[in-house]
């Protein structure tokens, strides 16, 4: 399946069971809300594919994984319910990662950003490069990472949860996100990133896909009131994203692009 440029583009290739799922826009493959919307309907979909057994996600060229949310929506969000529309977007992919049947493998050649970290976040197990270094900046710019927190906080505790939200403008590299536990390994190529994720992928759909399943159950236990919560948590940034701080500071931030 593919998608036009404008609004980014996503394919699938399902190949020895294994699923991968590459998402591209030409703004640093960040995310608009049509092209959050057609992800999570292509994981709810391979979640219920038979010939799937393993799901590897990836963003298309040798640069940025991801740039998180869309600019251009962002200051385009004029009421509450557009806003809180906007940020259920990303709300929305990762509670499909989070309920789908499949283990998702994240291949992360280059640096993630915002909603980017929190694609991450959400992967079963993450395999990346040296260049994959990680910011959420979100506090710059008068709103904060609030539906992606749990997934971040998931994974790296609160401590680097913080760490990453209140020093809002500096990248961590890599091997921080490693100790922190968002990447399972680091590699100094993408050649060598590919030969690990491929080498992981036909391991994992060599297994018992009901073992497979109860695995993930017991990886994301506890998270099941998170359909709730990260719809409270896109209303809050909904809110935020209107008032004045953040719209002359977005204002700001396009002017610099």
């Amino acid at each position: 399946m593919t998608t036009n440029r404008l609004n980014g583009s996503l394919y699938t290739n399902i190949n020895n069971k294994i699923a991968t799922v590459e998402f591209g826009h030409p703004a640093s493959n960040s995310f608009p809300s049509e092209l959050l919307d057609r992800l999570t309907k292509e994981l709810q979909a391979l979640s219920n594919n038979n010939d799937v057994a393993v799901i590897v996600l990836k963003s298309e060229g040798d640069r940025a994984f991801c740039a998180g949310a869309s600019f251009d929506e962002l200051l385009a969000i004029s009421n509450l319910e557009q806003g809180k529309q906007f940020f259920s977007g990303f709300a929305n992919v990762i509670n499909a990662m989070r309920t789908c049947k499949k283990l998702i493998i994240g291949r992360i050649q280059g640096k993630a950003v915002g909603g980017g970290v929190g694609l991450a976040a959400a992967c079963d197990y993450v395999l990346a490069t040296d260049n994959a270094a990680i910011k959420l900046s979100e506090l710059t710019i008068g709103i904060g990472p609030f539906v992606i927190a749990p997934a971040v906080e998931r994974k790296m505790g609160v401590a680097g949860l913080a760490e990453l939200t209140l020093a809002a403008t500096e990248w961590k590299n890599a091997y921080w996100a490693k100790e922190k536990g968002l990447y399972a390994k680091v590699f100094e190529t993408i050649k060598e990133l590919d030969s690990e994720v491929n080498f992981l992928a036909n391991k994992l759909a060599s297994y018992h896909p009901e073992a497979l399943l109860q695995m993930k159950k017991t990886l994301w236990k506890n998270t099941e009131n998170w359909d709730t919560l990260l719809t409270e948590r896109a209303t809050i940034s909904g809110k935020l994203v209107l008032s004045d701080f953040t719209k002359n500071a977005l204002q700001k931030f396009k002017k610099h692009e």
